[in-house]
């Protein structure tokens, strides 16, 4: 069968199967209709897939009468295609099958009937969890609640035939489900379709339908996935220090049913690494995510050990020590001489040079950046980094690796902080600035989480803690001196033992449930790093609103991921939408940017001064994704 196509076979008890391979589904389904030998019809999908929606190409561009019984046999279910689930005579689908309704991550609501059928099928409440949070339920969950009336093996299957407050599609889509049950399901279906219309053109939706394409594109790669090479197999995968990073790396590992060897340094360090990822499966138990049983068989692939004696058969081993170079660089060495030839190592740091990473190795064409973002475990990025010498083979393997465990892939090119990291260092560098000049500290913190961030940068910095914090911006002020933001806060606090959230006090005050409160006592550190800048403060600035703000802080931002795209770090502006996604928060112009960014500039230094790719891009009328000529690429 044919990509693109469905398949329709008649058998000689009068049930046509219409198997979909890719949609239009129409033809065969109109073909089965007229024909008088068929008495009944099977929906189903090819390749464990029923499919994967609607075709969101033609959503962006821009009722029939049902005269014989219709089956559906389900494997994989979502979008608009449950709605067709819904209005089905039957619904059969395998244990492991996944029904949802995720429209809503597209900025609009379930259609064709969706918001009628589903509270009817299941109740209000789960309909409403299904709907608003994305959230799809397996076979035996499904037929439980009602939404299918049989679950079958794969085999069997034919033969048995949370939101932000900016978002208003959530509130949308309760609307048409109370109108329904209000009104009637006639004025909730004509609710749902003036709504749905309504939707599709808003900013949200067109916003989110990119993220949507822009998720995908990241896993072409030109150079990578389009030379004819096939990703080897990865079963065994070693970790390199067992703290916050690798104990959640080899959470993710595990949960994907991979092998996991967890190297410590001492047995105390060990137990720590593995109590850590036990922590982790364990509050995925009280969730209700996973079962007793699913956690005892999920923990058994874990091995802790204290020497590489056991590498000798990995095919994958990640490193994820502190940012040290020269500990980084004796671990690589002793990796080259304990591992397999083939296998792929991989370091998790977030900021240093990976060419100084493998510089004791004469293996540097199989290193390759895995920066996880903590924590690993649940956060659904994975970035990866290629130097120079880097093979293709290594970097399709971990793309592979990184679609088994549920991650986004983007892939970058090799320098200080790489993508994501070096885009956001001038993020709180910007908020220290203004502090220094005047500004409260908690009113950005509030002006940026109402624009939409889950913390401000003051909270993030307590989250991450000042040692790394200072240790990172080291790395960025040796890098780029001529644009970096030095500001004394964050030293003073340290001086007096203000290290950040495990330590109850950084820029906020914490109390034994680590909620986070303002401290007053922030007021003498503030004066005192005041002082050391020279005292000025700029009335101006006292007058700014939030909006104002949240630009001051968010444009150097831009402006850096610009000089990213200018050096070919990222191929794509897209990967760096799916970094930050803040593309998506940012409907603007260049040339909007660039003017802010000189403005201040001129007031406030050269901190806020415009790239050349920037200004080029304002000059000509450009968005800041447009394709252009540019450097060559550091991938």
């Amino acid at each position: 069968m044919g990509r693109g196509t469905t398949e329709m076979e008649v058998g000689g008890d009068g049930v046509a199967v219409i198997t979909i391979n890719n949609p239009p589904l129409k033809e065969n389904y109109e073909q089965a209709i007229k024909r008088d030998d068929v008495k009944a019809i099977v929906l189903t999908g090819a390749k464990g897939r029923f499919s994967g929606g609607f075709d969101i190409n033609a959503f962006q561009k821009g009722t029939s009468k049902e005269v014989k019984p219709g089956f559906i046999s389900i494997d994989f279910l979502t979008d608009s295609v449950e709605e067709v689930a819904m209005a089905c005579h039957g619904r059969i689908c395998t244990s492991t099958a996944q029904l949802g309704l995720p429209e809503l991550q597209l900025g609009i609501i379930p259609g064709m009937g969706g918001t009628q059928r589903l509270p009817r099928l299941v109740g209000l409440s789960k309909s409403l969890e299904m709907m608003l949070l994305s959230k799809p339920v397996k076979g035996e969950e499904a037929h439980s609640l009602g939404l299918v009336d049989a679950v079958v093996s794969p085999k069997e299957l034919v033969k048995a035939q949370k939101q932000s407050a900016n978002l208003e599609h959530p509130l949308v889509c309760i609307d048409c489900i109370e109108e329904g049950i209000v009104s009637g399901p006639r004025a909730g279906l004509w609710k749902e379709v003036d709504s749905s219309k309504m939707l599709q053109s808003s900013q949200t939706s067109k916003s989110l339908v990119h993220f949507f394409f822009a998720q995908r594109a990241t896993s072409k790669v030109s150079g990578i996935t389009d030379i004819g090479l096939v990703p080897r197999k990865v079963r065994k995968v070693a970790i390199v220090g067992g703290g916050l990073m690798g104990s959640g790396i080899a959470t993710t590992l595990i949960l994907s049913k991979y092998s996991v060897i967890l190297k410590e340094v001492s047995e105390k360090f060990l137990q720590a690494g593995i109590g850590r990822v036990r922590a982790n499966l364990q509050s995925r138990i009280k969730k209700g995510k996973m079962t007793q049983e699913s956690y005892e068989k999920t923990l058994s692939l874990l091995t802790g050990v204290l020497d590489y004696e056991q590498f000798r058969d990995v095919d994958l081993v990640i490193e994820a020590v502190i940012e040290n170079v020269s500990l980084k660089q004796q671990i690589f060495a002793d990796l080259e001489r304990y591992c397999p030839p083939a296998c792929i190592l991989a370091t998790n740091t977030s900021t240093i040079d990976l060419n100084l990473v493998g510089e004791k190795t004469t293996s540097q064409d199989r290193i390759v950046g895995a920066h996880f973002f903590s924590p690993a475990h649940i956060m659904p990025l994975l970035e990866i980094v290629r130097t120079q010498r880097t093979s293709a083979q290594v970097v399709l393997d971990l793309l592979d690796v990184a679609k088994k465990i549920r991650k986004t892939p983007i892939v970058v090119g090799n320098c200080t902080g790489f993508a994501v990291n070096r885009m956001f260092f001038p993020y709180t560098q910007a908020a220290l600035l203004l502090v220094d000049r005047g500004l409260d500290v908690y009113q950005i913190d509030r002006a940026i989480t109402r624009f939409g961030m889950p913390m401000g940068p003051f909270r993030l910095a307590d989250l991450v803690g000042f040692g790394v914090a200072v240790a990172t911006a080291m790395q960025y002020l040796q890098s780029f001196p001529e644009r970096c933001y030095k500001s004394m806060l964050i030293p003073l606090m340290l001086e007096d033992k203000r290290i950040g959230e495990a330590a109850r006090k950084g820029f906020y005050q914490y109390d034994d449930k680590r909620k986070a409160s303002p401290d007053p006592e922030i007021k003498k550190y503030v004066e005192q790093s005041r002082s050391m800048a020279g005292g000025i403060q700029d009335p101006k600035l006292m007058k700014l609103t939030d909006k104002d703000i949240v630009e001051m802080v968010f444009f150097p931002v831009v402006n850096e991921a610009c000089r990213v795209l200018d050096e070919r770090i990222a191929l794509k502006a897209s990967d760096l939408d799916i970094a930050s996604i803040m593309g998506m928060g940012f409907p603007i112009t260049a040339n909007y940017v660039s003017s802010r960014l000189e403005d201040w500039s001129k007031m406030y230094g050269e901190f806020f001064k415009p790239c050349a790719y920037l200004v080029e891009r304002a000059k000509k009328g450009e968005s800041l994704g447009a394709q252009v000529d540019l450097a060559k690429s550091r991938l």
